[in-house]
């Protein structure tokens, strides 16, 4: 169902790949209430990926660029400007990549020319991003610069290695950037933390099928998923939020606020079964 929440706005969509990101569901689900977008990845990304297939669906011109290229951002601005007729309203930051993740080095054991390109595509994209926004007077008054980040930016979670220092490092600059951009031009910039989502990123994630069943017991409402999260994205992008600012909002089924939960708990205990004694005591030993 539409709302016209984004009508008459222009926005740019960073990271859809294919039918499974985030950002390819933003995009539709923005187009859909009612705003033009431009959609940007990197070169390789759009011959290998389906974003052909999205920009069609949309009528939504694809501009490549390399996200931790400031030349190449400044593009996408320009390109974007003139494409869809105005200044943007709103832009979404729906990168992250770790060669330590892929390559499967534990995080004590981190090659750190690769750590530096983790936290270079990752988060530092997102400050050259905002910044040659701003320099340009590219984002209208009141507009939103959303990024997606994850809870492991405060929480250690097993297998989420070096991805985790460059969420924090993302969620420090929405802070840092929401702080002036918000005092000279009242632009919002925000952070969504989603539930753990099966996206062609996230299926690198050791253990990722373990991390969502264990999230989705936790979670009171259950995993957010990618639908989810683009409906979200909406009402940041849209005016209902206009004095949201510098916030890292959760958006996981209340995963974030949990200790432990009867379902968690449940699954746990099954696990002891094996040690337990004649009399049903739990032997450790």
């Amino acid at each position: 169902m539409s709302y016209n929440l984004l009508k008459g706005k222009r926005g740019i969509i960073f990271g859809a790949l294919n039918d499974m990101s985030i950002a390819w569901k933003v995009a539709e689900r923005a187009v859909e209430e009612g705003a033009v977008v431009t959609l940007s990845n990197t070169p390789v990304a759009v011959r290998m990926g389906q974003i052909d297939e999205l920009s069609h669906k949309l009528n939504a011109p694809v501009i490549a660029a390399d996200a931790t290229n400031v030349d190449d951002l400044a593009h996408v601005f320009d390109e974007s400007i003139k494409l869809l007729g105005g200044k943007i309203d709103f832009v979404l930051h729906s990168i992250g990549m770790s060669p330590n993740v892929r390559k499967k080095r534990p995080y004590d054991d981190l090659d750190y020319d690769m750590l530096s390109k983790t936290l270079d595509i990752s988060a530092v994209s997102f400050h050259k991003m905002i910044q040659t926004a701003k320099k340009m007077d590219a984002i209208n008054e009141y507009g939103s610069i959303v990024a997606l980040s994850y809870v492991a930016a405060q929480r250690t979670l097993f297998g989420y290695n070096d991805m985790a220092d460059a969420k924090a490092l993302l969620e420090s600059i929405a802070r840092s950037f929401g702080y002036i951009y918000g005092r000279e031009k009242n632009v919002r910039i925000n952070t969504i933390s989603q539930s753990p989502t099966m996206t062609t990123a996230g299926s690198g994630v050791k253990g990722m099928e373990k991390l969502m069943d264990f999230a989705n017991r936790m979670s009171p409402l259950g995993n957010a998923n990618a639908d989810d999260c683009a409906d979200y994205c909406i009402t940041l992008f849209s005016d209902l939020t206009r004095k949201v600012t510098m916030q890292n909002l959760y958006h996981d089924g209340g995963f974030s606020s949990m200790g432990m939960s009867l379902r968690a708990m449940d699954q746990y205990s099954k696990s002891f079964d094996e040690y337990r004694n004649e009399k049903g005591e739990i032997v450790y030993g």
